[in-house]
């Protein structure tokens, strides 16, 4: 007969049915409860776990519907299969979003589930989010919130179960996987500096209001144009009406490319040459649209890769990705 340690954090505030799925997918995916092997019988769990036969019957049978237990006259409950669900928190649903998920998803084994939710930078939305997983999840895989620090909720899930993607600032006791949204952009600007030297202004289309990247790129820009004597301006939003031959425009949201090259094409120019856009992001649509969007972007394919990793062999992980330009007819 099995015999393990029930570890049942009554903080978190859950229902003692939740409590006692949660210490036995804990135990199995801690490797305490190995596949084929005998669970206590529901009054033996009972006596041991201090909680009703009702709610012993009613744990078990949940773990019945997931496949993870199973039951057979004579044997009673036996473990089926490796208990591993995974809490995966996006910003919002995205191309480039899109890849990073199925890297993730088709490097890990089919055996582990995989619960996909967006925040959408709403603050309120993630808190809920994180507050309503919290133990219900073998490992956590969250985008945070904020570049600047990791909202303190995250503080409530096991530093070894949280991996933070994208933006943030989680120090060195947690896992993660991040951009340089500053430096890297003055990298990578460099690289294309001079196809960039043929226009005449660079223009950043940025709003810290409109859009939840880091500010730290705008930063970035500016040093460059600074440092290469570049004349250059920042708006909030692009208008049509100054458009001009000569000009070079960096975007960060996909819809704002769609108006500039709308807007370009609408005047007669040719891109790439008239007139000139860098985005933000790489997706498979930018490599062909009028003849390919010259990007900055990490690899998100990249990204979901080693987040699996991460989650299949549960070892530490702090990488800071790379940035690259990709140069294409756009520029």
């Amino acid at each position: 007969m099995a015999i393990f340690h029930l570890n049942i954090d009554r903080t978190l505030g859950k229902t003692k049915l939740d409590q006692l799925v949660h210490s036995i997918t804990e135990a199995i995916s801690n490797g305490k409860l190995k596949v084929g092997e005998a669970l206590p019988s529901v009054n033996q769990l009972s006596n041991e776990s201090g909680f009703s036969r009702d709610t012993v019957f009613k744990s078990y049978n949940i773990l019945k519907k997931r496949n993870i237990i199973e039951s057979a006259p004579q044997k009673g409950y036996y473990v089926a299969s490796e208990s591993f669900r995974v809490f995966m928190l996006l910003d919002d649903f995205s191309a480039f979003k899109e890849q990073l998920y199925n890297a993730f998803r088709q490097n890990l084994p089919e055996t582990y589930s995989v619960d996909l939710w967006f925040h959408h930078y709403n603050t309120e939305i993630f808190h809920q989010l994180i507050q309503n997983s919290l133990g219900r999840y073998s490992l956590y895989v969250v985008m945070n919130i904020d570049n600047k620090s990791i909202d303190p909720i995250l503080n409530k899930i096991d530093a070894n179960k949280l991996l933070i993607l994208d933006m943030g600032n989680p120090g060195n006791n947690l896992n993660f996987l991040l951009q340089d949204f500053n430096t890297a952009v003055v990298s990578c600007l460099s690289q294309g500096l001079p196809a960039i030297q043929k226009y005449n202004e660079f223009i950043l289309i940025y709003s810290e209001k409109k859009t939840p990247h880091p500010v730290e790129t705008v930063s970035g820009f500016r040093k460059f144009c600074k440092i290469n004597k570049i004349k250059h301006r920042i708006s909030d939003k692009f208008d049509e009406k100054q458009l001009r031959s000569g000009q070079l425009y960096m975007v960060i949201k996909d819809i704002e490319l769609v108006e500039i090259i709308k807007a370009g094409l609408k005047k007669g120019f040719q891109l790439g040459k008239d007139f000139g856009v860098i985005s933000y992001n790489d997706t498979p649509m930018k490599e062909i649209v009028e003849g390919g969007v010259t990007v900055i972007s990490t690899d998100f394919r990249k990204m979901g890769e080693l987040a699996a990793g991460f989650v299949k062999n549960k070892q530490k992980l702090q990488e800071i990705l790379p940035t690259s330009l990709i140069l294409r007819q756009s520029l």
